[in-house]
């Protein structure tokens, strides 16, 4: 069978490049890559140009905040500069997109740290890498702006080997601030299935078990 890459060579250069450059993200292989850029080449011209607007507007404008790294489109993101957020409790989160998970659930009402990663030796990624060290300025800095102090510090990484190796690492560093450290719970989710969770799961819901009142 021809290779989709190879019979690409009988498009125009414009399409051919497109299609080459779709085929860079995640996810995306060349026959995928061939789709998109049929679509985009049959959509109406302002609806294609959208698309390339949008795309130039999040590589000009977007940034990350500069208090908790969140991308945001000002200097500090819409929620660090909320007032009617708990500025006392700081969640800890590897990625934006976890921050946008648990924001979602509409529980968490407190501010957030994206650490911009995790810990992991074997690939080369130290503390420097992340950004612990702003973190730690958070809680160490006085208030500024009125803001109180930051009071607790959750813990929300990824139950990964990394994801925990960074949360010992982090407890660690915290543990001689004033501040609560804790973690998001682990376990059983709601409507699961004994049989079908498996050893890790299983072990932190026994280990997280709470009392019946």
């Amino acid at each position: 069978m021809p290779n989709p890459r190879q019979s690409s060579n009988a498009y125009p250069p414009p399409m051919r490049a497109l299609i080459e450059e779709l085929g860079k993200m995640p996810g995306i292989g060349a026959r995928s890559a061939e789709r998109l850029a049929f679509y985009i080449l049959k959509a109406e011209k302002p609806e294609a140009m959208k698309i390339a607007e949008a795309i130039a507007a999040v590589k000009e404008t977007l940034r990350h905040c500069d208090s908790c790294f969140n991308l945001s489109d000002t200097r500090r993101c819409a929620l660090c500069s909320d007032p009617g957020r708990n500025h006392t409790q700081v969640l800890v989160v590897e990625q934006p997109k976890d921050l946008i998970a648990l924001e979602l659930t509409g529980m968490y009402k407190g501010l957030y740290h994206v650490l911009m990663g995790r810990l992991s030796p074997l690939d080369g990624i130290g503390p420097g890498d992340l950004t612990i060290s702003h973190l730690l300025a958070r809680i160490d800095n006085e208030p500024a702006d009125d803001r109180p102090m930051v009071k607790e510090v959750i813990l929300g990484l990824n139950p990964t080997v990394e994801g925990d190796g960074t949360a010992l690492y982090l407890a660690d560093e915290l543990r001689s601030r004033r501040v609560v450290v804790s973690r998001l719970a682990r376990g059983l989710p709601t409507g699961g299935m004994l049989e079908y969770a498996n050893k890790a799961v299983l072990a932190d819901a026994i280990q997280g078990r709470q009392s019946v009142e």
